[in-house]
């Protein structure tokens, strides 16, 4: 149970409105986005920074970033959610989903350009920066728009972590389990 209760239907007209634009028909909005739609204002500027919208990443780019930014978080709430919606969209096999949850990436695992976005991952998660040998590998696979997009992904997701976290948002049912987690009791 989450330690502040989602909204329950019928929703106001605006966050409802929301949830049409950003929820595929006939699926129910997300526990996450119910429980921060407790304060119309905090999801709405929740919304407002989220990136749901076409990029200049492809999506198995934002899913890696993603995926390893809740994995390094420990987020099983959006890591089950993302693993459950896009990891067969994007080509993840089982073996892909272990090595992404993994204490360290192996990037032999993956293409040079997939494994800096891990790696990019693992730096900000640890020191908020990117070394600079990082940053040369970033720069030679991705353009100056698609590098700032990938920092504000990963702090995003980050940001996805607390709330999911830091309110202990039960998982939805439909969610992949976080390989390694043990939920908090």
């Amino acid at each position: 149970m989450s330690r502040i209760a989602p909204v329950e239907p019928p929703y106001s007209q605006d966050v409802q409105a929301v949830f049409d634009r950003i929820m595929p028909a006939g699926v129910p909005p997300l526990r996450l986005f119910t429980t921060l739609a407790r304060s119309e204002r905090v999801y709405r500027k929740f919304n407002a920074g989220s990136l749901l919208d076409r990029g200049t990443l492809t999506l198995r780019q934002r899913e890696l970033v993603i995926d390893r930014t809740c994995a390094l978080n420990g987020c099983a709430y959006e890591w089950g959610v993302h693993i459950a919606f896009f990891a067969e969209r994007v080509g993840l096999t089982p073996s892909g989903i272990e090595a992404l949850a993994a204490p360290a990436i192996n990037k032999d695992d993956w293409t040079a350009e997939e494994a800096v976005l891990l790696e990019m991952c693992d730096a900000l998660h640890a020191a908020s920066r990117i070394p600079a040998a990082c940053w040369d590998r970033l720069t030679t696979h991705f353009s100056d728009e698609q590098i700032l997009e990938l920092i504000a992904l990963a702090g995003f997701y980050r940001t996805v972590a607390y709330f999911a976290n830091g309110l202990e948002i039960a998982p939805e049912a439909f969610g992949a389990p976080l390989p390694g987690h043990t939920p908090a009791a």
